[in-house]
């Protein structure tokens, strides 16, 4: 296979072109879920409230195959690479940080229909699209073709140093980003031996075996800028976005119809259409009153220290989502924040989804007893506005 055959152009068909595979069983919801899996110390928010959410393998197979008995359709390993301590903090947020590739495997292993997907940093230290294409491969094997790629390119300005390298501009990110994953892309097509030789990768004869079962692993991209949503058109089932107007609910449900809009724009003549998820952090109880004491006393409990390094080392960054959000919503974290009772929850789930949101990765602050209390309370009203199809 020559270089010019390394392209979408292959014909390569995805998880989305097969309706037996598990996307696009998991895509007949209304709305899918997901649950944000917390495999770093404090998970996504900065409080030192009293909890019991663990970053420990443990912890977190139990919540996927909690999740998994209430009918989720797929579990998101987040990736980061912090300095001794994390960010600091009383609770020294993120410094145990589990490898989500390697979690989220182990996770496909021990669940039978639950999606899971793993976030990598492409372009930091030595990785080569050979490699990952058969780890890739690999995984979609283990867990009968529900794994899924979240392909990032790094924003942050600290991460690379500690690969001995420094932060590639944006734009080019993105262009290394399209030819790391059209070269893995003729690898999964497997219809030759594979020699390419880029701006960026060569490869000479190569060539991965087995083939993925449908075509190629669920591939995934978080996009917030246009050449963000550019490479999401040529290659992703999913787009992970953030709110482009901050966590405030209210304002972010305004924004979103039109941001959802701009991310499905360049997929436009490609005959494909992508799965647009956000990340909601709940905040849930009986009662509204119940919700916004509790979301008060989390946010009592601020650890303000880890909250400035943070932010200090996301403003150094360059990324392009997220623009709008403040350091206060690092507290309880989430893309976007919703508080209430049952009904107010599934209000603004209903609202999102009426927005163009196609599924939402829930974060939860004390993980065990909320996931279980969301199943309970908020899933059978999701099911009586027709948002989610009880399984079976």
């Amino acid at each position: 296979m020559s270089t010019e055959t390394v392209n979408r152009a292959t014909g390569l068909r995805g998880p989305l072109d097969d309706p037996d595979s598990p996307l696009s069983r998991a895509g007949r919801q209304p709305l899918m879920l997901g649950l944000f899996l917390p495999t770093q110390t404090g998970g996504f928010s900065q409080s030192t409230y009293p909890r019991g959410t663990d970053w420990s393998f443990d912890y977190n197979r139990a919540l996927a195959l909690r999740a998994e008995s209430h009918g989720f359709d797929f579990v998101f390993g987040l990736q980061q690479w912090a300095p001794k301590g994390g960010f600091g903090g009383a609770a020294h947020y993120r410094e145990n940080f589990l490898d989500p590739f390697m979690s989220t495997v182990a996770l496909s292993a021990v669940t039978t229909r639950l999606i899971t997907i793993s976030t990598v940093h492409i372009l930091y230290g030595n990785w080569h699209p050979l490699h990952l294409a058969r780890f890739a491969a690999t995984a979609d094997h283990i867990s009968g073709g529900k794994f899924g790629l979240n392909i990032v390119t790094g924003y942050d300005a600290a991460e690379p140093l500690m690969f001995g390298m420094k932060r590639i501009a944006h734009d080019e990110r993105y262009d290394r980003a399209d030819e790391f994953v059209s070269v893995m892309e003729a690898l999964w097509d497997g219809s030759d031996n594979v020699t390419h030789d880029g701006r960026f990768y060569q490869l000479e004869g190569a060539y991965v075996s087995p083939r993925p079962r449908y075509g190629r692993p669920i591939m995934v991209s978080a996009s917030a800028s246009q050449a963000g949503y550019e490479y999401a058109a040529k290659h992703s089932d999913i787009v992970f976005t953030s709110s482009p107007a901050g966590a405030v609910f209210e304002r972010a449900i305004e924004a979103m119809p039109d941001h959802v809009q701009r991310i499905r724009a360049p997929y436009a003549g490609t005959g494909r259409s992508p799965k647009v998820i956000l990340f909601p952090m709940v905040i849930c109880k009986p009662t509204r009153e119940e919700a916004f004491a509790y979301r008060d006393a989390i946010v009592a409990h601020a650890d303000y220290e880890s909250i400035r390094a943070y932010t200090a080392r996301h403003n150094a960054g360059d990324a392009q989502g997220w623009k709008e959000h403040v350091p206060a919503d690092r507290i309880l974290g989430g893309h976007v924040q919703i508080v209430g009772d049952p009904n107010d929850v599934a209000d603004a789930l209903q609202n999102l989804h009426e927005a163009g949101v196609d599924g939402v990765q829930i974060g939860f602050y004390d993980y065990a007893p909320e996931l279980e209390f969301f199943a309970q309370n908020v899933l059978p009203l999701l099911e009586a506005r027709g948002l989610r199809v009880k399984a079976g």
